[in-house]
């Protein structure tokens, strides 16, 4: 692949076809997950190495499994990386699995993972496929980033680092003092609520890109008509003399 055909595969993960503000996919995590920013990024971390892993594995095996059986191997393959993950993280980050809970098992039936695997990786070659989850991951770790920013700050009006990753030293940063802090966001309906402001202001921005564009469409038409009606009223001077 091209250098810049590998640009634009890892960054449509991010912007264009980001899975979780654009395609509104792998919701139930992100919803659950984003309750402080140390948890979100364990989230995104965990679920773009299953989607890397799964998504090479299956590109590298397209032409080996057979069309009847192609989404139960699918499924195999995801819920295999899926378990090393689990293990690994119960082993050397228990806060973390602690925190996220059966939540790291239930990115076995993530659509993104086995959407991924089944639209992309398993008609394209292992590094297209790799850049793709590479996107497509991070695209959706920044997600559950932005949605747990909001949270934790209007919930708890700060932000605290090594309770979950706790190789980092503990620290804590306080923003809004606590009388003006909403515990709303804090709970699920906290996460319904910036989730759907977030793909509003999305939204938004979209529609003002689209009328943008749409305005310079038609100036651009009407300068034309101009200039051919200028054109023509020359043509017309021009043989009058």
């Amino acid at each position: 692949m091209a250098k810049g055909k590998t640009k634009q595969n890892f960054l449509k993960g991010i912007v264009i076809e980001n899975p979780l503000f654009v395609s509104i996919l792998g919701t139930c995590p992100a919803l659950a997950t984003t309750k402080t920013l140390e948890a979100a990024l364990g989230m995104g971390i965990l679920f773009t190495i299953v989607l890397v892993c799964s998504n090479m594995l299956v590109s590298l095996l397209r032409k080996l499994i057979p069309e009847e059986i192609r989404t139960p191997a699918y499924i195999v393959i995801i819920a295999t990386f899926v378990t090393i993950v689990k293990m690994l993280t119960n082993a050397f980050l228990p806060e973390l699995y602690s925190s996220l809970g059966v939540f790291i098992s239930l990115i076995v039936v993530n659509c993104i993972v086995l959407g991924r695997a089944e639209a992309y990786a398993s008609k394209n070659k292992v590094f297209d496929s790799l850049i793709d989850a590479l996107g497509m991951g991070v695209g959706y770790t920044l997600a559950l980033l932005s949605m747990a920013f909001f949270r934790e700050l209007l919930g708890t009006g700060g932000f605290t680092i090594g309770q979950i990753f706790t190789f980092i030293p503990k620290a804590k940063l306080t923003i809004i003092p606590a009388p003006y802090t909403i515990s709303l966001f804090s709970n699920p309906v906290g996460a319904f609520i910036v989730f759907g402001l977030i793909l509003a202001v999305l939204a938004f921005i979209k529609n003002r890109k689209d009328e943008y564009k749409a305005y310079l469409v038609k100036q651009e038409k009407i300068k034309k008509q101009q200039e051919a009606l200028a054109a023509q009223q020359a043509n017309t001077d021009g043989g009058n003399k």
